[in-house]
């Protein structure tokens, strides 16, 4: 899959270390005309990465169904803030410790502006249901996965970026059909199936013509 090979660039560090399991990395990018163009459109795209009940839309179909939830696990609509939930709707069969669905929980939303650079990033991690009670976590990823959306400029250049980190099928639920189900679904992942659908989110994201 694709790499961000430079660890120096703005917004590394927003990214978790890659210790255990597989990683992925989606990466797009855009050149504007100019850097006055291009700071003009990221506000665009920062507006589109907050904006989690469109990113199927931004997409173009080509993915699972993501909505945003508060932290009890109530749908809004809104911007996405830390601490907020996201409910997956993955096609094909759910699990019953998510209640038909995979859950994440926003770890965290960081900025970071420099001189010619601007960075936004959303870090996302395997959570349980907030619906139910259950401590078991309630996606196909055990939660020492994570997911880092980004989207930064760069003088007039702007990209946008998925990073996977630690991603290891979550075969730990005390439901044993919910872990064969994560062993498929993680398995899956690990080839690239899901490789597709997070390439059709970042270009989405830099669409200049929506």
């Amino acid at each position: 899959m694709e790499t961000n090979s430079n660890e120096n660039s703005p917004g590394s560090a927003h990214v978790p270390d890659q210790q255990t399991g597989s990683e992925m990395n989606a990466v797009e990018k855009i050149e504007m005309a100019s850097e006055m163009e291009a700071v003009h459109f990221f506000e665009t795209v920062k507006e589109r990465l907050l904006d989690v009940n469109r990113w199927t839309e931004i997409a173009g179909g080509a993915m699972s169904e993501f909505l945003l939830t508060d932290e009890n696990g109530n749908l809004v609509q809104r911007k996405a803030t830390g601490g907020d939930h996201i409910r997956i709707d993955i096609p094909g069969p759910g699990t019953h410790t998510g209640g038909g669905y995979d859950w994440v929980i926003i770890e965290d939303i960081n900025a970071e502006v420099s001189d010619n650079a601007e960075v936004l990033s959303i870090t996302a991690r395997p959570s349980t249901n907030p619906l139910t009670i259950s401590q078991d976590t309630a996606h196909f990823l055990t939660e020492k996965a994570t997911s880092t959306f980004q989207v930064k400029r760069i003088g007039n250049m702007i990209y946008a970026e998925e990073h996977g980190r630690n991603e290891i099928p979550n075969t730990y639920t005390g439901n044993i059909l919910d872990n064969l189900r994560n062993t498929f679904v993680g398995w899956g992942a690990k080839v690239g199936f899901s490789y597709p659908q997070w390439k059709a989110l970042v270009k989405g994201l830099l669409n200049q013509s929506s």
